[in-house]
């Protein structure tokens, strides 16, 4: 019989605990206290603005931008007094040498990047229970109902993310202009570009026609590439979008819910209530209450 020799593969990282998997959905002037730890964290910026401070430095991160605390480093955060912003958090026990790599670092999310990010965050939603959203999270534990091998994907997820950090500020990738003749990319950036479009037009009652129109797409081939990337429909994506932004304006306080109903196009505050708690689970005042509960 011949004999086969192995090649192990090598791991530059390897993570196998986690300690947080946190969503938070902060009210503006919400300050988070100082703390240190003996594991990494890091902070992603999903929405608004973020002010962080550390043993050595003070920072602003906005909306798309990433920062990571070594293990027993200071730090503390408030929100931006006019945005409230939206922060996935996760720390996790890593003895990797090249993590020194991250001591003091903050990037901006680029495209692929933002696609691993969602994956994790999908991934962990669904290996974890409670939800990383809940009040009830303190610390993951097992979800016996999550899909095969999830935690394995999102310990990939978070390790590919790490790496692909690495290696941006390594300058290796020099193959970002190739990529873009990519089938995928230009179904991303289509994506993106309508995405933005409806952010833009968030006080509308936007169709899908109208989006057809603007970017100059059928309708069938919209719902199959957007859904493709997105995993939505358009309008669920639209509708979700809504009520993700009177979330926000819930929790700035600026506005009553009346008003928040009207400046989001909803046909009546008893429509606006019954979309919201269809997509939340609570109505607005409940979620309210929520906010506040945090604070």
């Amino acid at each position: 019989m011949a004999h086969y020799k192995r090649y192990f593969l090598y791991e530059e990282i390897s993570i196998n605990s986690i300690i947080t998997f946190y969503y938070l959905e902060l009210a503006k002037n919400y300050n988070i206290m100082g703390e240190k730890h003996d594991f990494w964290e890091f902070v992603y910026v999903d929405k608004g603005s973020l002010e962080v401070y550390t043993d050595s430095y003070q920072i602003k991160l906005n909306q798309g931008e990433i920062i990571f605390y070594k293990p027993n480093e200071f730090h503390a955060g408030r929100a931006d007094q006019n945005n409230a912003p939206n922060l996935f958090i996760v720390s996790f026990d890593c003895n990797s040498p090249i993590m020194k790599f991250f001591n003091n670092k903050t990037f901006r999310i680029d495209k692929d990047e933002q696609i691993v990010l969602s994956k994790l965050m999908k991934e962990g939603s669904w290996a974890f229970d409670p939800p990383a959203g809940s009040l009830q999270m303190s610390y993951p534990k097992k979800d016996y109902k999550a899909p095969f091998a999830s935690e394995q994907m999102f310990k990939n997820y978070l390790e590919i993310l790490l790496i692909s950090f690495i290696r941006k500020g390594e300058k290796i990738r020099n193959y970002n202009s190739l990529s873009r003749i990519n089938e995928e990319n230009k179904n991303i950036e289509l994506t993106s570009k309508v995405i933005e479009y409806m952010k833009d037009n968030i006080s509308s009652n936007m169709t899908v026609e109208q989006i057809c129109s603007i970017f100059g797409i059928s309708r069938a081939a919209l719902m199959h590439t957007f859904k493709g990337i997105t995993g939505l429909g358009v309008k669920e994506y639209f509708n979700k979008l809504k009520i993700e932004q009177a979330k926000r304006l819930i929790r700035e306080e600026n506005l009553n819910f009346t008003e928040i109903a009207e400046r989001l196009a909803y046909s009546g505050l008893h429509y606006f209530s019954r979309r919201f708690k269809k997509e939340t689970g609570m109505s607005p005042s409940e979620y309210s209450r929520s906010v506040k509960a945090r604070c």
